[in-house]
């Protein structure tokens, strides 16, 4: 009997985030050379598979069949798998799951995973307007529920009543993105500081929240190489970084068929991350460093305690006592994270497994010293939907 096959992450790399003058298919290219140049070993002719995850491409870029578009701008030749994954901000970790899955069955070797938006168009009410298709559209988003902000600081309030969390834990959590986001210069708010008193003092975006509560919606593309550890080998020297376990689980579309008892409670993330702790056979305190689904900084806390680093309903105390700090128990979102580097909705997976891969082989721009298991989380949607990838630099046994 053959033996499995492992996949690994090899290198990866981005375009510029931001409000951007540019096509789709123009930032996908960015990303692609940033990817290839991450990696000197890899050539077009090895990349045997091509994923690309993306939304809003129909409405926003006028492209609908992605994916050979991709294939023809990239000058590559896939054989094993072209396709278009859409799970909105779970986009390209949903990619990077179905890669795990091509390679260590031995479908393919070496596929590129991608992910971008096109997010901004000449009349920005376009942009909300396309988001609230991302819901049931004859319920919720006919509430104006599809907009994020009042959604999630409806969930804020709820937490703060339950549990006693404060809009100065939530700025702790901006406060700390921020400095993480330093030089990162492809994010959106790349070399901008911000201060407790600035968050604080912030323009009201919907109550709590102020400015620096919520991310930005961004422009933007990543790409990752997925390949088997023998493949990644042959093109870099560079430590391998295991895809050791996934988990997605989603449970409703409209906010009526909500899992948990409160809007506070999200039994569908913990469900999702019992499954890649399962599947990777860590726990959470394996885990060294994390990113998470920080689309606001209520997001980051319940997240953390959903993940299992803290307590339930302790998330507020957790972050304001320095844990997701470089030195704390569990370094969060070390490269600004949605907050800071921006969400161009289908690129923020691969980004996210960017940064994990540069941590476990110890080339990060903010390092957590001896990282050796990493994790990867996106929710999409009105937090419909969970996905959480675990990384280690040994393959499970």
């Amino acid at each position: 009997m053959a033996q499995k096959k492992n996949a690994v992450i090899v290198g990866g790399g981005t375009s510029k985030f931001g409000v951007r003058q540019a096509h789709l298919l123009d930032m996908v290219q960015e990303a692609a050379k940033a990817c290839a140049d991450d990696i000197p070993g890899l050539k077009p002719t090895d990349i045997d598979g091509l994923i690309i995850a993306t939304t809003m491409a129909g409405r926003h870029s006028s492209a609908l069949n992605t994916a050979p578009l991709v294939v023809h701008r990239l000058g590559l030749r896939p054989t094993s798998i072209c396709i278009r994954v859409d799970t909105l901000c779970a986009g390209s970790n949903s990619a990077i799951i179905i890669a795990k899955g091509l390679v260590e069955s031995g479908i393919a070797d070496v596929i590129l995973v991608t992910g971008g938006e096109k997010v901004y168009m000449p009349q920005r009410w376009e942009t909300n307007y396309t988001q609230l298709a991302v819901n049931d559209h004859d319920w919720d988003s006919a509430m104006g529920l599809g907009v994020p902000p009042p959604f999630f600081a409806m969930i804020a309030k709820m937490h703060m009543k339950r549990y006693g969390t404060t809009k100065e834990q939530m700025a702790h959590v901006s406060v700390t993105n921020y400095g993480y986001g330093e030089g990162h210069t492809n994010g959106h708010f790349a070399g901008r500081t911000l201060t407790m008193e600035q968050a604080l003092e912030a323009r009201l975006i919907a109550d709590p929240f102020g400015l620096y509560d919520c991310c930005p919606l961004s422009d933007g593309a990543s790409a990752v190489i997925v390949a088997s550890e023998e493949r990644a080998k042959a093109m870099s020297n560079r430590p391998l970084v295991y895809l050791r376990g996934t988990g997605q689980h989603a449970t409703h579309s409209m906010s009526a068929g909500w899992p948990g008892e409160t809007l506070a409670e999200w039994p569908h993330l913990n469900k999702a991350a019992q499954v890649a702790y399962k599947n990777a056979k860590l726990t959470p305190k394996d885990i060294d460093v994390a990113q998470t689904h920080d689309c606001f900084t209520i997001s980051e806390i319940i997240e953390l305690e959903e993940l299992g680093f803290c307590k339930k309903g302790e998330g507020g105390a957790f972050v304001a006592s320095g844990e997701i700090g470089i030195n704390g128990t569990i370094p969060t979102n070390t490269d600004g994270g949605l907050l800071v580097y921006g969400h161009p909705f289908g690129a923020s997976g691969a980004r996210q497994a960017i940064e994990i891969c540069k941590q476990l082989q110890g080339r990060a721009i903010h390092q957590v010293k001896d990282a050796a298991f990493g994790l990867t989380h996106n929710l999409s949607g009105t937090c419909a939907q969970h996905t959480v990838v675990v990384y280690g630099k040994e393959p499970v046994k």
